[in-house]
């Protein structure tokens, strides 16, 4: 009963035809790339994006974005390639699950349930912080007890709310609104690009990469930790800054793999798959460094605002009409982030529920809705609540060092089970293997280094309170244990010969 003990591919893909756990097969590669599109496009260009410029990399801000994007394709080819081989729901879970082992397996499926709450909270207060400037535009007042920012987030809290009532219904009806959604975000985002050259400052652009200058407000715990390791004086600006932009606003790319999590309700999983993988990421990546142009040029760097900045942008130039059809567009497009992050968490947990490393109970699937009812209202609340209580401004790095910990096992699993399972077939394979896999988890160790000090203890502590909960329960009951079925496929045995 060794914790690095694995799950064949074979075993995998028959567990996710049993009919408790059964998912409907009703996305195309279209739904897919939308889908990706709809959650990779959210708070990290319309939010992240100013505060990153601002206080970290200035209009270098947009070799940030394009050092995150190279990041994120590499680890892209390497979820490609378990998607199309595995078409399982559970993502770099499942994938390492059968390739690194069950601990792994684990670790990463915390991770990413880290990534895909905190993501979601995140989101959703965005999306607060947009309807209030949206709403001021027309006249209307949310009062400050419960607006973005106040100890009570009810325009956040609402929204999840809503939004896990619509996730519950089912994955298609879902994909109709995030689809209707998702195109008038990327009009607003066009919009921004071609309104915003017109005002487009050359002299803005000017240092290009500031001077490095310390921190002078930042504490120990709050600089990164590679400079507080050496002894470095925590600074912002310089070449540092530029890595340390790219460690922040890689929480703009978070999402495309969220894709992998729908895998199993893939029509056809093996071409579409990687499809909607890499083509989301691309799209989103010419569109976030030509938003990132404009917006430095637009305003000077130290200039920008960090909650609302797009549309603070176009107010600061005398465009204040504008800025309320950005706060528009933002409050529809951060919806769709919002939605398709709770769907991931759902399939996360779903996929371990079925492993039985959570309560196998908690997974099934709902015949009439074809979703998982008691995961989705249970993590729906809870994003909700940290949403509406959290303080604004804490999370993104917690998501980031949680997402970035999931890539670099998913990029090291894919030379490790190439190597155990060479015969089995992969529709879609990382070229240039495995220098390129061992390249991609290199720079995710290097960016997880450049965060905070304060965000590695906390991620420390989420580590250790994942470790209790699968020593106290998962070991013993995960189906590769056992128990209670049969020993040798870990089922029910009710469920057998399904």
């Amino acid at each position: 009963m060794s914790v690095m003990r694995t799950k064949s591919i074979e075993q995998t893909i028959r567990e996710g035809d049993e009919p408790e756990y059964q998912l409907k097969k009703k996305l195309t590669a279209l739904d897919l790339t939308v889908f990706g599109v709809g959650v990779v496009i959210g708070a990290g260009i319309f939010t992240v994006a100013g505060r990153a410029a601002a206080d970290q990399a200035g209009p270098a801000v947009i070799i940030s974005f394009v050092i995150a994007a190279v990041c994120c394709g590499l680890a892209a080819l390497c979820y490609a390639e378990f998607a199309s081989a595995i078409p399982v729901s559970g993502s770099a879970y499942t994938f390492s699950y059968a390739s690194l082992g069950e601990i792994i397996a684990w670790i990463i499926g915390w991770d990413l349930l880290l990534e895909l709450l905190l993501g979601a909270s995140v989101v959703a207060q965005g999306w607060s912080a947009y309807l209030g400037i949206f709403l001021d535009h027309l006249g209307i007042t949310i009062p400050a007890s419960i607006g973005y920012g106040s100890h009570f987030d009810l325009p956040a809290f609402l929204l999840v709310t809503v939004l896990t009532i619509l996730v519950s219904i089912g994955i298609k009806e879902s994909m109709r609104v995030n689809m209707a959604l998702v195109a008038l975000k990327v009009f607003i985002v066009l919009f921004v690009i071609i309104a915003g050259i017109g005002y487009i400052n050359r002299d803005n652009y000017s240092p290009f990469v500031p001077p490095s200058q310390p921190s002078k407000t930042v504490s120990t715990m709050e600089s990164p930790l590679i400079q507080w390791a050496f002894g470095y004086t925590p600074a912002h600006y310089g070449w540092l800054g530029v890595m340390a932009g790219a460690s922040l606003v890689f929480f703009a790319y978070i999402g495309f793999d969220v894709v992998a999590t729908t895998a199993e309700e893939a029509k056809n999983p093996a071409r579409d798959l990687p499809r909607g993988i890499i083509g989301s990421l691309i799209i989103c990546t010419i569109l976030y460094c030509a938003t990132a142009l404009v917006l430095t040029g637009m305003v000077k760097y130290t200039d920008l605002e960090a909650a609302g900045s797009l549309a603070g942008a176009f107010e600061q130039v005398g465009k204040p009409g504008y800025a309320t059809l950005i706060s528009a567009g933002a409050v529809a497009g951060l919806t769709t982030v919002v939605m398709t992050l709770i769907i991931g968490a759902s399939r996360v947990v779903f996929a371990m529920s079925r492993d039985w490393l959570l309560p196998p109970n908690l997974g099934k699937v709902n015949p009439k809705t074809g979703t998982p009812l008691k995961i989705t209202a249970g993590l729906g609340t809870l994003i909700a609540l940290t949403a509406a209580f959290t303080p604004v401004g804490k999370l993104e790095y917690m998501i980031n060092i949680g997402t970035l910990s999931a890539f670099f096992l998913v990029s090291v699993a894919v030379p490790v089970l190439r190597k155990r399972r060479p015969d089995f077939h992969r529709p879609f394979r990382v070229p240039f293997s495995p220098f390129l896999p061992w390249l991609s988890a290199a720079i995710c160790a290097y960016l997880m280094l450049t965060l905070p000090v304060e965000t590695w203890l906390r991620f420390l502590i989420w580590l250790v309170l994942g470790f209790v909960v699968y020593f106290l329960y998962g070991y013993r009951s995960s189906r590769l244990a056992g128990y209670p079925g049969d020993p040798q496929d870990g089922r029910l045995p009710s469920m057998t010969g399904t």
